[in-house]
């Protein structure tokens, strides 16, 4: 059960939205504590609905009914405001190390909980950067969306075989969610923080694959 520790920094959901996504984040700070602190001083006007310290300690700052202010700009599948249609939960983690096991469980119970709650589908479970591509990398490429999709808790892409022709890369990304403004590189760059977080070079059959292979959004 998350401690709860209220934030000031929230508000009504706008035009009757009610949560249809997840958003994770990492923290980037220096520990929960500094993390905790910052998301309930008013001064920042930030926040998010859950935060998991990495021993699997979490605290709630923000009633899932209400808005919290984690997202900022950006959309996904077509829609911003990304706040009122979102649960947010930051992790505390660096984005420069691996998230620790009693994190990751924590986080897989309160998503759980969140998705049953909510009738929220595994796919609308997304990382920060996935709606603001370029400027936002959190969970970063240390962040194991595998272990999610394999318990139902994110999306799971399926085997696609052959691979779609390039030219339906950006067709693709958009079916699967990924509309926010991004040239060529940057959205190849932000899929693969989500899918293939080990490749470079040019967009190749592998990254086709993988996103043909995810569900629409």
């Amino acid at each position: 059960m998350p401690i709860w520790h209220p934030s000031p920094n929230f508000g009504p959901r706008r035009d009757g939205q009610r949560p249809s996504l997840v958003v994770l984040h990492y923290t980037a700070m220096t520990g929960a504590a500094a993390a905790l602190e910052r998301l309930c001083d008013p001064a920042a006007e930030v926040s998010a609905h859950y935060l998991i310290g990495q021993d699997g300690t979490a605290w709630q700052m923000v009633d899932e009914d209400m808005r919290a202010w984690h997202a900022g700009a950006g959309e996904w599948a077509g829609q911003g405001d990304v706040n009122s249609r979102s649960i947010g939960i930051e992790l505390d983690n660096t984005g420069a190390h691996p998230f620790a096991e009693p994190q990751m469980a924590a986080l897989e119970t309160l998503l759980a909980g969140i998705l049953a709650r909510h009738a929220i589908a595994p796919s609308g479970v997304i990382g920060h950067s996935d709606m603001a591509p370029g400027r936002k990398a959190d969970p970063g490429p240390r962040f194991d969306w595998a272990r999610l999709a394999r318990q139902g808790l994110a999306a799971a892409p399926r085997a696609v075989s052959p691979a779609p022709a390039p030219e339906e890369f950006r067709t693709l990304a958009r079916r699967a969610g990924f509309t926010a403004e991004a040239d060529d590189a940057l959205l190849l760059a932000t899929l693969r923080l989500r899918l293939r977080p080990w490749a470079k070079g040019p967009l190749c059959a592998e990254d086709l694959a993988a996103l043909a292979g995810l569900p629409a959004a």
